[in-house]
């Protein structure tokens, strides 16, 4: 049997026959063509069904009183939304949260082709990824520009937002092009166009003939929707949830519209239905993924502040999963910087940027999301609580939701809180992002001292296509070589690795804590990898066994643990069973200790330390390719990747084998 059909059966068992199903749909309505006309007659229809006396309404949001936004926020904060508000006014905007500008604009250099003729297209000629096309089309400058607006009216600001949507709508004529190809960009423009029209409207140069233009284009992105829901269905992630509170905020925003009441009724539906699928019991999103989990709280902050201004109750399950969303999410907080552990898939969404806080900075959306779904503060009053005003959530009243779980959540925290620490132990119940089980993130006064390396690229040529995503650059143990699953795709790993939490315990005075847990990924190769997570105060202590899975095996094997650090200054001490790896931190000077054994007696190990693809110490030559290019890099978000130094030891010996690591932090 060819390993396609061997693939392709194991897709079908894994990922359900309905998921497949509706793929299937998709893929057929796209190649027959149907799906290309369907979204031809839905886009004209609703663009004439567009008349005059179809309205945009302009009180969807409770838009907060201007003068207490002013108060509730920090002057830095105004001077920081105005900066942004100027750099788009000169015509620059900043890429996926990072430090980098790209010019504002919309041009082509041919006319475009059918929205179908891009399917699959995931680079265009000269090697752009499409995702840096598709950034600025969502129009989430548009809603910095609202927000100086409100803050601090300035005619400039209304006349650039039309300025780039009149270009945009000229140059990307409705279900042609690029911009119109993926229905949940079109769905992210559109929540963005309504946004920023709730504050623009008052302008002077929001004219009648502008209104009923952005009223026609309302209308005819939300009919481009409907027709591709199967493919949404087929992925059950952000892209179904996107799509369908695009839906429902166009069936908000164009009251008479004829079609307004199918756009709201559908988004409404399959809206509620994708968060009863896609959040567990205990509040973990399916995606495995912080940035996505903080999009689909987003998304759910949106279509109930809608729905509330339309008096449209929310369903208590939705608003009890989201609070259980809401806290999973805050648990692996860091308190010092207000970032998180930079898990799973991250390609830099950020809709409806309502803060001035960095884009790693998720309090927000936390401290938004605390005071819906929650009924509480997650912090003390600050620059994390503008998002809050602009959904109309005041300080709450009252005792605070309860979320339980009996399942352990991972996190280990130091009584002083100066450091902590989580370990990914994840029953996968939908397709995982990252071979990530039983990988350690570590933090110290505000600095995450054992990275999760991130994404970078989805869309680029080998070996930068979705290239961190394998268990070799996580801070976990693999064996001969081997990932903890079998990767199928850029975004799809097929034989998921489960793993479970085992054993936590607790000294009665708090000074010492363990919690270990296990992976059956390397089940496969006669191994079981269990991992135990230890404080001593300050002090961490990591230990990895690689356990036969049955009968023991004299066979050789060969055992990597990594550890992916800060691209600080260092000092490498070697010995014969591992070594230590000094790091200079902005806070002090941090010991890595490393060791390895096997049957309990030390065994001979090679440490490695690496930057940015090259060998810069141990076992090698200096300046020599690392084994695979992608080691030593590190990216905060999308299109972005950074130096950071690669840590591995390796041991060539039968099972058992075990490593061992320990952290030890200044005044320790």
């Amino acid at each position: 049997m060819s390993t396609k059909v061997i693939r392709a059966l194991r897709a079908l068992q894994e990922l359900g026959l309905h998921q497949l199903l509706s793929y299937a749909q998709y893929k057929a309505g796209l190649c027959s063509g149907l799906l290309a006309r369907q979204v031809r007659r839905a886009i004209q229809t609703a663009a004439n069904q567009t008349s005059a006396q179809v309205h945009l309404k302009s009180d969807l949001l409770p838009l907060p009183d201007p003068v207490l936004l002013r108060q509730s926020i920090q002057h830095s904060d105004l001077q920081q939304i105005l900066a942004a508000a100027g750099e788009i006014c000169s015509g620059n905007f900043p890429l996926f949260g990072g430090p980098n500008s790209t010019p504002l604009h919309f041009s082509q250099t041919e006319p475009w082709s059918d929205w179908s003729a891009y399917e699959g297209q995931t680079w265009l000629p000269g090697g752009t990824d499409i995702k840096f096309i598709w950034e600025p089309a969502r129009f989430g400058w548009a809603v910095t520009l609202a927000r100086a607006e409100h803050l601090a009216p300035n005619p400039l600001y209304a006349a650039v937002f039309w300025q780039q949507a009149e270009a945009f709508f000229a140059a990307n004529p409705p279900g042609f092009g690029i911009h119109w190809n993926s229905a949940q960009e079109v769905a992210l423009r559109l929540i963005c166009l309504v946004f920023a029209w709730q504050v623009f409207e008052g302008s002077p140069l929001s004219t009648p003939s502008r209104a009923a233009l952005l009223a026609g284009q309302i209308a005819q992105h939300a009919a481009r929707i409907p027709a591709s829901l199967s493919y949404a269905r087929a992925q059950n992630n952000n892209h179904l949830l996107s799509e369908a509170a695009g839906l429902y905020t166009a069936g908000l925003a164009l009251p008479n519209h004829p079609q307004s009441r199918s756009w709201r009724e559908q988004g409404w539906k399959w809206f509620h239905a994708g968060l009863r699928q896609q959040i567990e019991p205990d509040g973990a999103y399916s995606q495995h993924s912080s940035n996505y989990h903080r999009l689909m709280l987003q998304l759910v902050l949106w279509v109930q502040t809608l729905a509330g201004r339309a008096c449209q109750p929310f369903p208590a399950e939705s608003s009890r999963l989201s609070g259980c969303a809401t806290r999973w999410l805050a648990n692996l907080l860091d308190p010092t910087s207000g970032r998180l552990p930079n898990l799973g898939p991250n390609d830099g969404a950020y809709i409806l940027p309502l803060s001035s806080l960095p884009y790693a900075d998720y309090r927000s959306v936390l401290q938004a999301a605390g005071r819906a779904f929650l009924h509480t503060n997650l912090f003390p009053p600050g620059s994390w609580d503008e998002m809050s005003l602009w959904h109309g959530l005041s300080a709450p009243a009252g005792e605070p939701l309860a979320c339980t779980s009996d399942r352990a959540s991972g996190v280990l925290r130091s009584p002083t809180g100066r450091s902590w620490a989580y370990l990914r132990a994840v029953q996968f119940k939908s397709r995982p992002g990252h071979a990530d089980q039983l990988h350690v993130d570590l933090w110290w006064q505000g600095l995450n001292v054992a990275l999760d390396p991130g994404t970078y690229l989805y869309n680029a040529p080998p070996p930068w296509d979705n290239a961190l995503v394998c268990a070799q650059v996580h801070n976990t143990v693999t064996l001969d070589g081997q990932d903890q699953m079998q990767r199928a795709g850029r975004f799809l790993y097929l034989q998921p690795a489960q793993a479970e939490y085992t054993e936590h315990l607790t000294s009665p005075d708090q000074s010492w804590e363990r919690l270990t847990a296990r992976h059956t990924g390397y089940r496969r190769l006669g191994a079981l990898h269990v991992r135990s997570l230890a404080r001593v105060g300050e002090t961490w202590q990591i230990e990895d066994q690689l356990l036969p899975a049955a009968q023991p095996n004299p066979a050789v094997r060969l055992a990597r643990l990594h550890w992916l650090v800060p691209d600080w200054h260092w000092e490498l001490a070697s010995q014969e069973d591992g070594g230590s790896l000094f790091l200079e931190s902005p806070r002090g000077r941090i010991e890595v200790r490393l060791s390895a054994s096997a049957d309990a007696q030390p065994v001979p190990a090679s440490l490695l330390l690496g930057r940015e693809g090259k060998i810069l110490a141990g076992a090698g030559r200096v300046g020599e390719d690392l084994p695979s290019p992608v080691w030593g890099w590190r990216s905060p978000t999308y299109g972005i990747k950074q130096p950071a130094l690669s840590v591995a030891l390796t041991v060539s010996a039968a099972l058992p084998i075990t490593f061992t690591t320990l952290w030890i932090f200044p005044g320790n």
